[in-house]
């Protein structure tokens, strides 16, 4: 068995960890390969992803990590790059493709974020229909790959995150017509849908994203996935 992880987060975006740190754990669990993945830079908001002024430092040092520990698991400088994100990828071994906010007018809408924001937005700008938020952004995560040419399509059904509280209905015909739609299109990439379990680790669900439903659509339709 081989293990490896392609999405991760350092210290450079969002996570707790350095990525040396996370080197030296990944070796010690008996891991082969680790792709580190921070987030895109993103101007209109900055507090979770790498700062524009540090995107070429973290190239170095995960380039600097590949030389030290070549000997010992091999490791890849990815990015996950989010759709409205601008910042040049050519740059990395690999890209994540994610969306993390759906676009209301100029608003940037995160829905990844706490289920307040969430039910806010609903009410604000889709007239407290949850179902016309999820359809929205959907239809976004149908346009990630034509718009990052990612490698890697992330964490394809993230609306689902706070749905432990029941905001919308994934047995609704429009939900299930949305996430269909969206995934008719992807196929078409012949690109590897992530399986993430994200939202476990953290306590939201207690199943990874994409569900179970829309994994065996996957199946299905001969799509393929990276764990």
């Amino acid at each position: 068995m081989i293990l490896s992880d392609f999405h991760t987060h350092t210290t450079f975006s969002d996570g707790k960890n350095s990525p040396e740190e996370m080197v030296q754990r990944a070796i010690n669990l008996g891991v082969r390969a680790i792709g580190f993945s921070d987030h895109s830079y993103t101007f209109f908001d900055e507090s979770y992803c790498i700062s524009k002024d540090n995107i070429q430092n973290y190239i170095k040092t995960i380039t600097d990590l590949k030389k030290k520990y070549r000997s010992k698991i091999e490791i890849y400088c990815g990015i996950e790059q989010d759709f409205y994100s601008s910042a040049e990828t050519d740059c990395y071994d690999y890209v994540i493709g994610s969306v993390h906010y759906v676009k209301a007018g100029d608003s940037y809408i995160p829905i990844d974020e706490s289920i307040d924001g969430l039910k806010s937005a609903v009410d604000k700008y889709f007239g407290g229909d949850a179902l016309s938020l999820c359809e929205e952004y959907f239809k976004t995560v149908s346009k990630v790959l034509e718009k990052t040419n990612a490698d890697i399509i992330g964490h394809f059904d993230l609306i689902s995150k706070f749905n432990g509280e029941n905001l919308f209905s994934e047995t609704n015909e429009r939900y299930i017509s949305a996430w269909k739609n969206a995934l008719d299109e992807l196929l078409k990439y012949n690109k590897p849908f992530e399986i993430n379990t994200g939202a476990i680790f953290r306590g939201y669900k207690n199943s990874p994203y994409p569900s179970k439903e829309m994994i065996d659509y996957i199946k299905e339709k001969g799509g393929k996935f990276i764990l």
